[in-house]
């Protein structure tokens, strides 16, 4: 009896940790969009011409509000140019942008409504059912908001002379779902964003897959997916090429749990994925996976500024490479890896990074990882597995400065390092491989590690290596077979 419990005992305690290794690495099943519906509208019907000239904004949503009275479908848009002010999506109703044709934004302020909030090409608000597909193209009309036109970075046009709100920012976003469930996006091309392109904000049940978007390399604001206060999210087979973030979760309105990102591949100015800055509430519990991030500013970014806590996040499977860009008009130095956490303003509480897992990942970049916590909230229980570094120099921008923003310490002079560490309660690293091109020439690339004893506690070390590949010769330094641990 004794030994028939001791086994169930021992086979409950081996399948509770395979499944909670399998957390990190298990995307949530598929949501799949439906197959059919029972009503099939097209805008042309109601009238829409489709010219690209005069307005269909009546007409789109004459056939939008046929199809939900009728108890849900497809809204069809053939081939042509379909001009709109915001247009509503209601329950039930999926658009179909038929390849051929395209829904472009307006570009006037009383094309969108009273609120800012609200302003957006595609909305729709509290539904439940919602989706756009149909392999056509939605455009923000972007480039019709640029201001003036800069080799580095476009100046753009802001609506704050209404006063419904403050800033450079005030332009329409594309597409945005507020409040609603069971959503879908698939097989559509989102182009041009004046502001943020694909926006959930307190979503549930989410899929968004086969979905490319674009946006100009020199606009700042056009992210590419804001994820806000959204759960149980899942983004898969995404092309995403953007100037400013092209994914970004963020809490500024309530938590963020379950966001599950894969087989993706990203381009951005600024940061290719991005939790924050917006963070007032706890993210947790989000995996990215199989994701390919090129010729961006940074790779994998947190900017927790606002008191929320981040907690179970796995990134595994990634080819990173990231580089410079102007330090003062583009936030980020080129880093692969950019975990930070500090207060937004003096009186803001500072909020917690926590088991965070990066695994298989393989980054070319033209600077290091920079790793900082703050005095009252500390990154704690890190881990590096089967990482490769490669850094080395290709553009002429400068190096040396260490970037905080937003908030905090703004931009800082600091030597480069492989890792930079600040206010950390455990770190391992495991199978971690740095290469460096031309440490010879540039002494400030060669050293690996750089912390201050007092702020940096619990690191661990096994199979760690750094090396040069200079053909000068080979300056490496190692530490493998066996595990070091620094109680500092």
């Amino acid at each position: 009896m004794a030994a028939t419990l001791l086994f169930h005992l021992t086979l409950f305690f081996l399948l509770f940790s395979i499944v909670q290794s399998r957390l990190y690495t298990l995307p949530p099943p598929t949501i799949q969009p439906p197959l059919s519906l029972p009503h099939l509208f097209s805008v042309a019907d109601y009238g829409a011409i489709g010219d690209g000239q005069h307005y269909d904004t009546a007409a789109i949503q004459a056939a939008i509000d046929a199809c939900h009275f009728a108890g849900g479908g497809h809204v069809r848009f053939p081939p042509g140019t379909y001009l709109t002010a915001t247009v509503y999506i209601k329950s039930g109703v999926y658009l179909v942008v038929e390849e051929g044709s395209k829904i472009l934004g307006g570009t006037k302020l009383e094309d969108y409504p009273a609120e800012s909030s609200r302003w957006y090409v595609v909305l729709a608000e509290n539904a439940t059912d919602v989706g756009i597909t149909g392999g056509g193209v939605i455009d923000g009309h972007g480039m019709k908001f640029v201001k003036s036109f800069g080799e580095a970075k476009n100046v753009m046009v802001s609506w704050n002379e209404t006063g419904a709100c403050l800033g450079d920012e005030c332009r329409p976003r594309l597409v945005g779902f507020l409040g609603s469930r069971n959503v879908r996006v698939w097989n559509i091309h989102l182009n041009e964003p004046a502001y943020w392109c694909l926006h959930l904000v307190g979503c549930d049940n989410t899929s968004i897959h086969d979905v490319s978007i674009y946006g100009d390399f020199n606009t700042p604001n056009n992210d590419g997916i804001d994820i806000e206060a959204s759960n149980n999210t899942v983004i898969t087979r995404c092309n995403i090429n953007t100037g400013d973030d092209s994914i970004c979760p963020k809490t500024t309105y309530g938590p963020l749990y379950n966001l599950t990102v894969t087989n993706c591949w990203i381009r951005s100015r600024s940061s290719a994925i991005k939790l924050g800055s917006g963070s007032s509430y706890d993210f947790k519990g989000l995996v990215f996976d199989n994701i390919t991030i090129v010729d961006s500013h940074r790779g994998l970014g947190m900017q927790i500024r606002d008191g929320g806590d981040v907690s179970d996040v796995a990134f595994s499977n990634m080819n990173i490479q990231t580089r410079y860009y102007d330090p003062v008009l583009w936030w980020g130095r080129a880093e692969p890896i950019y975990i930070t956490t500090c207060p937004r303003y003096p009186y803001s509480k500072e909020g917690s990074i926590s088991n965070i897992r990066f695994i298989n990942i393989t980054a070319t970049s033209e600077n290091g990882v920079f790793l900082s916590g703050s005095r009252d909230g500390h990154l704690s229980n890190m881990r590096f597995q089967n990482v490769n570094f490669t850094y080395r120099r290709w553009t002429n921008f400068r190096d040396g400065l260490v970037d905080y923003r937003p908030g905090c310490r703004g931009l800082v002079k600091h030597s480069p390092a492989g890792i930079i560490m600040e206010h950390i309660d455990g770190l391992e690293l495991e199978n971690v491989n740095m290469i460096w091109s031309d440490v010879v020439q540039n002494k400030r690339w060669n050293n690996p590690l750089d912390f201050l004893p007092s702020t940096v506690n619990n690191i661990s070390f096994l199979n760690f290596r750094s090396e040069s590949d200079s053909q000068f010769g080979v300056l490496s330094s190692e530490l493998r077979g066996r595990r070091e641990r620094y109680l500092i």
